[in-house]
């Protein structure tokens, strides 16, 4: 197996994927995805390019989501997760179930979904902040997929946001407990599904573009279908990413967005707004290098459910036929202070090389791909670097590509 991957070079490559396609660039043509299904017409662009070299699920103790695996490991990744609710360990480990005290949540207007949270808020299921976010991300939304002018807007915010919240709220009564390795949920709720749905209204198919889609992405099916192992490594712009990557590919390459793996960072495993939307991908869960000293009692802890995490990897990749989605920046990608451009991050060199020796190691014949992402306008992080999530939703146009790479 051979591994050529230069930095600069897929800098470069990065910058230039961000712009619009110019004569003698070796882009790939345009995706026209059809606007409908589930969610309603989509209104958003996105894009993507791609360049090639060669190189237990966790369960929580609802009865609709079934049992609690066991392990030392999975002692760890909760402890580390920092539980705040008042849900003892023992309804994990043990035979019981933790009953939902509410019925599934039910809309028929804006103001009674609203009005059901404050209810919520008032009576103290719901904390104060968590109350003040859902409305926040209610109406960020709203007013995205309004903008976007599709037909039944009405008709989409309110589905699609009453499914959120319900399932929001499942989960802050009922906590998920991610495993190292976590497989994404399509029964008996398809949590896939779910994000797609809900993503969808934010992208402009029309405008939005794929990149070297007849060439890149047709040859990582052919190397899954080998039992080779494909990996990407990807800047990172928004949390929603995995949804947006997949909504792009869903047409066209629609096993490389259902059996995508992606590296994830601990914050969308544990933010209650982000876990509905986290549940329904397969992922790989880390803890960024960002993130690892918040609190220093945990450092030690983190690090060794990062190494169980490696494991899982080394497991999957010697086992050949995956895909796996890693942004080696540990997190996204923000605007210039100068410019007032998006840069790419920085590229971690410890986080490709050991995606290279994990290839290397495992036996299979490995395909490395640089993967150019901008989606940024979509859902916009906050300029520095937080411990809380929460961006505004926006209609808005995406890209997608495989960049060349030149050995």
């Amino acid at each position: 197996m051979t591994s050529t991957v230069y930095l600069d070079s897929f800098k470069l490559m990065l910058l230039i994927s961000a712009g619009p396609g110019r004569p003698g660039c070796h882009y790939g043509g345009k995706i026209w995805a059809p606007r409908g299904g589930f969610a309603g017409p989509s209104t958003s662009r996105s894009c993507v390019l791609a360049m090639a070299s060669d190189g237990r699920r966790g369960r929580r103790r609802c009865g609709h989501l079934g049992f609690a695996s066991r392990g030392w490991w999975m002692e760890e990744w909760r402890e580390v997760m920092g539980w705040r609710r008042s849900v003892l360990a023992s309804d994990f480990e043990a035979g019981g179930e933790v009953c939902l005290s509410r019925s599934p949540l039910r809309a028929r207007t804006e103001e009674e979904l609203l009005s059901y949270v404050r209810k919520e808020v008032e009576i103290g299921r719901l904390s104060s902040d968590i109350g003040y976010g859902l409305e926040e991300l209610y109406h960020n939304y709203r007013n995205a997929v309004a903008q976007s002018g599709v037909s039944r807007a009405d008709e989409i915010i309110l589905s699609n946001m009453t499914v959120a919240f319900d399932r929001i709220l499942i989960d802050i009564e009922c906590p998920f407990i991610f495993s190292p390795h976590h497989k994404a949920i399509r029964e008996p709720f398809d949590y896939y599904m779910f994000g797609q749905n809900y993503v969808r209204p934010l992208i402009d198919f029309r405008k939005s573009y794929v990149g070297n889609i007849s060439f890149f992405f047709f040859e990582m099916e052919q190397h899954l279908r080998q039992g080779h192992n494909v990996i990407l490594f990807s800047n990172h712009q928004t949390e929603a990413d995995p949804a947006i990557i997949a909504l792009l590919l869903e047409k066209t390459n629609p096993h490389l967005a259902e059996a995508m793996i992606f590296v994830a960072g601990d914050r969308v495993l544990t933010d209650p707004l982000c876990k509905p939307f986290s549940m329904g991908r397969n992922l790989l869960c880390v803890y960024s290098k960002k993130h690892m000293f918040d609190d220093p009692e945990l450092v030690e802890r983190k690090r060794r459910a990062n190494t169980q995490s490696l494991k899982e990897m080394a497991v999957l990749l010697r086992n050949g036929s995956q895909i796996v989605w890693i942004a080696p920046s540990g997190g996204r990608d923000r605007l210039s202070g100068q410019t007032g451009e998006w840069l790419p991050a920085t590229f971690d060199v410890s986080s490709l090389d050991n995606m290279r020796r994990l290839a290397e190691h495992s036996g299979v014949t490995g395909h490395f791909y640089p993967l150019a992402m901008l989606c940024y306008d979509v859902m916009p992080p906050p300029p520095q670097i937080e411990k809380e999530i929460g961006e505004q939703r926006k209609y808005h146009t995406m890209a997608l590509a495989c960049p060349w790479l030149q050995n």
